[in-house]
């Protein structure tokens, strides 16, 4: 049902993403415009990603009508599929946003969905499918949930610590192609109604040439309260470096919610990684859809990861930084598996896993 409340005034809020789960949401990817050769990789990359976190919680596969016989052939038993409308698989971004109470009850969050920027800056059309999903999924799961009609917002644009904090960036929520009526205070105010946060902190910047505008979640999160890990350089000639610096500076003069200074992690970047002309040639182009060019340079950052029960898992890149990278996440989550993918399939789409996958919190009663 559709609520006219908000998360705060009815004592919900977002738990942080390394709070247990009750289950993970995908989509199951199709679409040629951003996939190659009519997504045949993307969907295996998508298969290991899903079976392997089906091996440590639920997990949920979205999928259009004409793609479900596919997916319930290369997808493991434990993963249950869903028939629903869709037009891509960043399901970070087009699905809910969950949140909870302390009684356990679990509620939705539909954000405006505009393709990250619409007819201003967005990534492709047509988009009416995932502008509807959220909202069709919690009806679907029996999720009562909050509709935002107007204002444009994606997951992967907010991470929150669970305790009062969340983290953004002024790149993209501030970009012409969100919400450019409202003023950074007034976004602000919707973030702490919604996630239910007093402490929103702004970094300038996201991954240099992060098409979503510089997304949070590809370069800074939260691993646990007061505990964050920052996509970080040494070439001072990289045009990453000086948006790592600024992060590292702002984030070492915040506190939190709580009044915690925060202890920063350094994850080092692989090296830049760039479209090859096999991979661009096997793109389709179309109109209103983003071209994939051969030599552009794409926002690959091991802080991409997702947090499920039990486990990390985290991009590789068949790049020299993949092992230390490995084991500095197995240093900052002692007590979970850390799994390294290799998924430049999905970096190619303009993401990674943490992107194409939604915590929804654990449950005592729906």
């Amino acid at each position: 049902m559709k609520l006219l409340s908000n998360p705060q005034s009815d004592g919900f809020y977002m738990p942080g993403e390394y709070e247990p789960h009750q289950g993970t949401v995908m989509i199951w990817p199709q679409r040629p415009d951003i996939w190659r050769n009519r997504a045949k990789e993307a969907q295996e990359v998508f298969t290991v990603v899903a079976n392997t976190i089906a091996e440590h919680e639920p997990v949920t596969m979205l999928v259009n009508h004409d793609m479900y016989d596919r997916a319930q052939r290369m997808l493991s038993d434990r993963v249950q599929m869903i028939p629903i409308a869709n037009n891509d698989a960043w399901c970070r971004d087009i699905g809910p946003t969950y949140v909870r109470n302390s009684g356990g009850i679990v509620r939705g969050i539909d954000w405006k969905f505009n393709a990250w920027g619409g007819t201003k800056d967005g990534l492709y059309y047509p988009w009416e499918e995932d502008s509807r999903l959220a909202k069709n999924l919690c009806e679907q799961q029996k999720f009562d949930y909050y509709s935002l009609e107007e204002f444009v917002l994606e997951g992967g644009s907010i991470h929150v610590d669970g305790e009062g904090t969340a983290i953004v960036t002024k790149e993209c929520l501030l970009s012409k192609g969100r919400n450019p009526q409202l003023k950074k205070e007034e976004i602000e105010g919707v973030l702490k109604s919604y996630l239910n946060v007093s402490k929103v902190i702004w970094l300038e910047y996201g991954i240099f040439q992060d098409e979503t505008n510089g997304h949070v979640d590809n370069i800074c999160c939260f691993v646990k309260p007061g505990v964050v890990v920052l996509s970080w350089t040494e070439d001072s000639k990289d045009p990453q470096y000086e948006r790592s610096l600024s992060g590292y500076e702002i984030l070492s003069t915040e506190r939190d919610a709580k009044g915690r200074k925060l202890t920063i992690h350094k994850l080092h970047l692989p090296k830049p990684q760039y479209i090859s002309k096999e991979e661009s040639e096997g793109i389709v182009k179309a109109e209103g859809t983003k071209q994939r060019k051969e030599g552009d340079r794409m926002a690959a950052s091991y802080v991409n990861y997702y947090v499920c029960n039990g486990a990390v898992i985290m991009p590789g890149f068949h790049d020299p930084m993949d092992q230390p990278a490995r084991v500095k996440l197995k240093e900052l989550y002692p007590d979970r598996e850390v799994i390294q993918i290799y998924t430049r399939e999905i970096l190619l789409g303009g993401g990674n896993i943490h992107c194409i996958t939604q915590q929804i919190p654990n449950s005592n009663e729906r």
